[in-house]
């Protein structure tokens, strides 16, 4: 199989590059008044994933909006988050039309997360394409499977911690599968949801190593200790909801073929869009890749 498919999750790049620098004030803001910090980072990013990945088909996946169907399910979900920065909110728009006029197909449909259009592109293409999805997200690590690999970032920039689905069962002792019933289990504080109350990683992971699903687990409730069984009887609603919050949604109603992602660098575009928001520090980057892609 030739096609190799890069699913880049845009809102992680986009926000870990904000906050990189937002932390010193360094907000790259350009003549028009704009803030450039965070797309700076995210096309760096991007670049660079490129250039280590050597896709032949990218997509660049985004949230819309702030509201999914998971508040629908739990109005509370990420309740817990304060609003995005002023600088950031007008560089969501500019870091896609950075994307689009480097030549990436984006991706974001309302009503679902950035994660969700990932795990749709990755049930549709895995047949036709060898997948990595680059993210600082660990929840997509559901995702992993034979055709499916995904390159956490770390530190820096260009630095990756690859997982397919072997490394993940052998770090964790599951399959990847299996971290949607650990997280229903162990809940989620950056997303605000449940889980049980008093069941942390540890024992959420020990117990679905033990029991393979949380189906399982039910079912064999009477022979866990009276502790946990007392504490798992009294979040069954929370547990069964939680499940619901932590599972990917690979069905979200988009429409993509293979070659509509198919990846060629549009070299005088990007430029034109990096020197009309005074992008800087990019164009050498996009010339290395560029050269790279002609011979």
């Amino acid at each position: 199989m030739n096609n190799k498919l890069l699913l880049v999750d845009g809102m992680a790049l986009l926000f870990r590059s904000f906050f990189a620098t937002a932390v010193h004030r360094n907000f790259m803001i350009n003549e028009n008044g704009i803030p450039t910090n965070g797309v700076n980072g995210f096309l760096k990013h991007l670049i660079t994933a490129v250039d280590t990945f050597q896709p032949t088909h990218v997509v660049c996946c985004w949230d819309m909006g702030s509201k999914t169907y998971r508040n629908d399910l739990f109005q509370d979900y990420k309740a817990n988050r304060s609003e995005p920065p002023l600088e950031l909110i007008p560089q969501f728009d500019l870091a896609k039309e950075a994307a689009r006029e480097l030549g990436f197909l984006n991706i974001g449909i309302k009503g679902y997360e950035a994660d969700d259009c990932i795990g749709t592109l990755s049930a549709l293409f895995s047949g036709e394409a060898e997948i990595t999805i680059v993210t600082g997200d660990k929840d997509l690590l559901q995702l992993l499977n034979h055709q499916v690999q995904v390159a956490l970032l770390q530190k820096g920039i260009g630095n990756y911690k690859v997982y397919t689905d072997e490394i993940f069962r052998e770090e964790t002792g599951v399959p990847a599968k299996a971290l949607i019933d650990i997280k229903a289990l162990m809940g989620d504080t950056s997303d605000n949801y449940p889980g049980v109350k008093g069941i942390g990683e540890k024992t959420a992971y020990k117990l679905i190593r033990e029991y393979q699903n949380i189906d399982r687990l039910l079912e064999s409730l009477a022979l866990l200790p009276k502790g946990q069984q007392t504490k798992i009887q009294q979040s069954l609603k929370e547990l069964e909801l939680s499940r619901q919050l932590a599972e990917i949604h690979c069905e979200v109603p988009l429409v993509c073929t293979l070659e509509e992602a198919l990846f060629s660098l549009k070299m005088e575009e990007a430029s034109l869009m990096l020197r009309r928001h005074q992008i800087k520090g990019i164009e050498r980057m996009l010339e290395k890749l560029n050269a790279r892609e002609i011979s």
